[in-house]
């Protein structure tokens, strides 16, 4: 009896990390998918605007939990443009945790992809100084999309937002008073070792695993260079 209960902890001891190595690489793999179909639609992400930014963030597959209003909670990525001036190619992907608190009736039963657009360094500084509140740390918008799109250039919006549910993209979802904050487990896990969100995206301390390379391949081809008109 003892020897099949040893066993059985043993089994689940090495389980355990293999599972969790799964969940991390889906991930990433829903992330690049997410970003890929959302860039592809024809009301979807604007170019112009992809090309500003400095850092994308991608939550895919976001649910309510509870019934009614209820938690919102999300993981996802965070990428950066290298460089000290942010105009280098994309970095290897930090992991990154989303609350989006209360959204009412938004998503309803369904889940929500998210991907935010971050067009500033100043924008990016805060959200990589660790957990923080869009809104009250860093200024966020809902995305436009279509011709509302070419004339967007507001200096003082740190945060593009766009979100597409079952019925297609939403990009007048607001989420104002989501917080973020990095993914330390999840990032020890990608790499092998503690590290930080900074040291991954704007330090290169890491290369980007074979888990990650969707992600990146998506990313160098939608968007190898920043605008050179972006602040």
């Amino acid at each position: 009896m003892k020897k099949k209960l040893l066993l059985a902890l043993v089994c689940t001891a090495v389980t355990l990390p293999a599972v969790a190595q799964n969940k991390i690489d889906n991930r990433l793999g829903d992330s690049a998918l997410v970003l890929k179909q959302m860039l592809a639609q024809s009301n979807g992400i604007p170019q112009n605007l992809l090309d500003k930014s400095v850092c994308v963030l991608v939550f895919p597959a976001v649910k309510k939990v509870g019934i009614g209003i209820g938690v919102t909670y999300g993981r996802g990525v965070i990428v950066c443009r290298s460089g000290a001036d942010m105009t280098g190619p994309w970095s290897a992907p930090a992991m990154y945790k989303l609350d989006v608190g209360s959204l009412g009736v938004q998503l309803g039963s369904s889940s929500t992809d998210y991907v935010l657009l971050v067009e500033t360094k100043t924008g990016a500084q805060k959200i990589l100084s660790g957990k923080m509140k869009l809104g009250a740390d860093a200024t966020a918008v809902a995305g436009p999309t279509g011709a509302k799109a070419v004339a967007a250039n507001d200096p003082g919006v740190d945060v593009l937002t766009y979100s597409r549910a079952k019925g297609g993209l939403f990009a007048g979802a607001s989420i104002a008073s989501a917080s973020m904050d990095t993914d330390d487990d999840a990032n020890k896990a990608v790499y092998g070792k503690a590290i930080t969100a900074t040291e991954i995206v704007r330090e290169g301390a890491v290369t980007v695993t074979p888990a990650g390379k969707a992600l990146d391949n998506v990313l160098r081809k939608a968007s190898p260079k920043r605008a050179a008109s972006a602040n």
